[in-house]
């Protein structure tokens, strides 16, 4: 196995982006169908329209197939473009969150995995810590921008920002499972954007103004 979590194919064949991509969409089609518990390799590879060894190929268990490509979409939020301010980061990180939130999959798939994190620790494991890397380079990336901006503090915690930022969405839409308003997103970033500002220091300004008079 590769220092990724990838499998090596056996005898260096090259895999197939079409299959691998086949997979991966029955893999969201089982788990929104059955569920975790209920699912199998065997059932993916038939949805697939391949066979099981296509899919052992690529993945080890059926924990890694679904930890990895369920995580890549969590992951794929962290390659978004510069806007050139932290509200527009923000906006624009909180609406690829949204949709992905609002498909329909996303909605079976998210409280099934959570419910068997709570059975299973290898999955709540897992499941936490490609959570925890999605956050932390979702969290490094906006923040990272910003501070260099001068629009935040340096030693603003990237952790708290996705925080901020994503809570609210996730429970409206995972948790309530209420409709978003119409400029519910763009509020949510300007609110974070504000409380995350960098503040003139008291002190410093009654220094300052001080001076200006004398």
């Amino acid at each position: 196995m590769q220092g990724d979590g990838k499998r090596t194919p056996a005898g260096a064949a090259v895999l197939r982006e079409d299959v691998t991509q086949a997979i991966r969409a029955a893999v969201f089609q089982e788990l929104a169908a059955v569920g975790y518990g209920r699912m199998s390799i065997e059932a993916v590879a038939r949805r697939a329209g391949v066979g099981k060894t296509a899919v052992y190929r690529r993945w080890g268990s059926k924990l890694e197939m679904v930890i990895e490509i369920v995580s890549e979409v969590a992951v794929g939020v962290t390659a978004v473009p510069d806007t050139g301010t932290l509200r527009g980061d923000l906006e624009l990180v909180l609406t690829i969150a949204a949709r992905a939130l609002r498909h329909p999959l996303a909605g079976q798939i998210v409280p099934d995995l959570l419910a068997e994190a709570a059975r299973n620790p290898a999955i709540a494991q897992t499941l936490q810590t490609a959570l925890r890397d999605s956050q932390r380079g979702i969290g490094g990336l906006v923040t990272g921008r910003a501070v260099r901006r001068g629009e935040i503090a340096a030693d603003t915690d990237p952790d708290l920002v996705v925080d901020l930022m994503v809570g609210p969405l996730y429970w409206r839409l995972a948790v309530a499972r209420t409709p978003l308003p119409a400029r519910y997103v763009s509020q949510v970033a300007a609110a974070v954007a504000v409380a995350l500002a960098v503040r003139p220091d008291p002190a410093a300004q009654v220094v300052a103004d001080q001076g200006i008079r004398s």
